[in-house]
């Protein structure tokens, strides 16, 4: 079934083995993770819904939470389906090209997700720290241009992955215990020097720590903006603004965080735990994001209602 490729040395197909070392809860583990894809999925056409019908939320903080919105749908759609299948129907199996097709949806919205929290902030500071020159700063241009080179960019970054695998020979190796296919989780099956994915692998991981570095660089600004109001009631109404985005932003990177960590020193740590918290990295933010905007957003929250009500 899983056979070598003579002429780019790469097996046909892979085999994604879910989490290895709890196969006889792979039915159980499976649960939690379809009623996550199921809030995620909900929730977020939900948002789409609601900023595009709604007239009064064709705004760029808006335009930027429907783009978040729509890249958590592609994440989890990228990885949690092949989980369900694996854990539950036992289809381990995926093509190489398929494989490759699914590590660069899983790179591109991750990165995505990371620039759009960048575009985020960027719209926090514009908004608090020159309110009066908001609408001429952020157009409509503007903020399809941001949307661009969001996307663009992180294309442009993982497309190369896809060359960089398929240049190692795999000498007959093609299992994969994890539950989906990330990039270096392939190429450390390779049976040649991978140095050049690894530098290039930590570029992109770098992209994302200079995301975060303007995120935190955007909201010292912010507090400072914040703290040097007259009142009290305007400090923490301004604050309040900033709420939703702080909760997303931790949403997505706490367990993009432990996950590194435990990779980077957690060497005793079971092999399950490693991949447990991955899966939690591509599950967690597509499911908490829509249920965060849809509670502290009084706009969403109106809309939503009137929706139900008409219904009833």
């Amino acid at each position: 079934m899983f056979s070598i490729n003579s002429t780019h040395s790469h097996p046909s197909a892979f085999l994604l083995l879910g989490v290895p070392g709890l196969e006889d809860f792979h039915i159980w583990i499976a649960f939690p993770f379809f009623i996550a894809y199921l809030l995620a999925f909900v929730g977020n056409i939900t948002i789409l819904f609601v900023i595009k019908t709604e007239q009064s939320l064709h705004q760029p903080m808006f335009y930027f939470l429907a783009l978040l919105s729509f890249f958590d749908l592609g994440l989890s759609t990228s990885t949690i389906p092949k989980m369900l299948a694996i854990f539950w129907f036992n289809h381990k199996a995926i093509s190489f090209e398929g494989c490759l097709i699914q590590m660069f949806f899983i790179h591109s919205y991750t990165g995505m997700e990371s620039d759009v929290l960048l575009a985020m902030a960027i719209d926090r500071f514009v908004a608090i720290c020159y309110p009066l020159r908001y609408n001429t700063i952020l157009t409509n241009k503007v903020v399809a241009i941001i949307a661009s080179v969001v996307g663009g960019w992180s294309v442009l970054l993982v497309i190369s992955f896809c060359p960089l695998l398929k240049r190692l020979p795999f000498c007959g190796h093609y299992v994969i215990p994890h539950t989906y296919c990330e990039h270096m989780g392939i190429a450390r099956l390779a049976c040649a020097s991978i140095r050049v994915n690894t530098i290039y692998g930590l570029f992109t991981i770098a992209t994302l720590i200079f995301d975060l570095i303007l995120i935190a660089l955007s909201y010292v600004k912010i507090l400072h903006a914040i703290f040097c109001l007259p009142s009290r009631d305007a400090r923490l109404k301004t604050l309040s603004m900033c709420g939703s985005h702080i909760c997303v932003i931790l949403a997505f990177y706490t367990p993009a965080f432990f996950s590194f960590m435990t990779h980077r020193f957690g060497k005793n740590i079971p092999q399950y735990i490693h991949i447990l918290l991955t899966n939690l990295y591509v599950v967690v933010p597509p499911c908490l994001n829509p249920v965060i905007y849809g509670v502290r957003t009084k706009q969403i929250q109106e809309r939503i209602v009137r929706v139900f009500a008409k219904k009833e």
